[in-house]
């Protein structure tokens, strides 16, 4: 099974305010990464919750995925990783994480990255634009204690540097797997390019 990994327990200090609960297309952001998801190919969706939890649940309560919180958010995004990885499932084979501020990933990018892994069975997948590196990644659930142990300096990089041989790298003709958002001027960008 493969599971998707939403991280949206961020505390939002440069917007401000919670920012996956802005506006984006209808819907706020979150509902939006939300919906691109579970069209997607994964099997199961987790989502990692942390600042404003209470009010980020209620936009997301009606979808079928499964929750997990991160009582450690402040610690930064590797500990919401960790979290996410032992609320998994153990059949869960690959997990894709999704960063809860990049609306504009789409179901079909996500789906590249499935096939990819399931064509080659490399333990850590990467989407990249123009030769840059983005999100979502898939990693292999064999990294899993690997990825529990991981330092919060180092984050995710650590396993990608350390894995050279095991990386697939997924050539995407969209740059919204570089691009999230993080303050007002990003958002503000974000929503001219959804209109295009």
């Amino acid at each position: 099974m493969i599971w998707a990994m939403i991280l949206a327990a961020g505390e939002s200090r440069r917007m401000g305010k919670p920012k996956l609960l802005l506006p984006f297309k209808g819907k706020t952001i979150i509902e939006t990464i939300v919906e691109s998801v579970l069209k997607s190919k994964v099997d199961k969706v987790l989502t990692v919750l942390g600042s404003d939890k209470e009010k980020v649940e209620e936009r997301i309560k009606n979808f079928p995925l499964e929750i997990a919180f991160n009582s450690d958010y402040k610690s930064g995004m590797l500990s919401s990783i960790q979290c996410g990885f032992k609320a998994l499932a153990e059949n869960a084979q690959a997990v894709l994480i999704i960063l809860g501020d990049q609306p504009s990933v789409s179901s079909e990018v996500i789906d590249k990255i499935i096939a990819a892994y399931r064509r080659t069975g490399k333990g850590i997948v990467l989407p990249v634009y123009k030769k840059e590196r983005g999100h979502p990644l898939l990693i292999d659930t064999k990294y899993r204690r690997e990825v529990e142990k991981l330092s919060p300096q180092t984050g995710l990089r650590e396993l990608v540097y350390n894995r050279p041989e095991d990386i697939l790298e997924v050539k995407v003709r969209t740059s919204s797997i570089l691009r999230d958002i993080d303050d007002a001027e990003e958002y503000r960008k974000e929503l001219e390019k959804s209109k295009k």
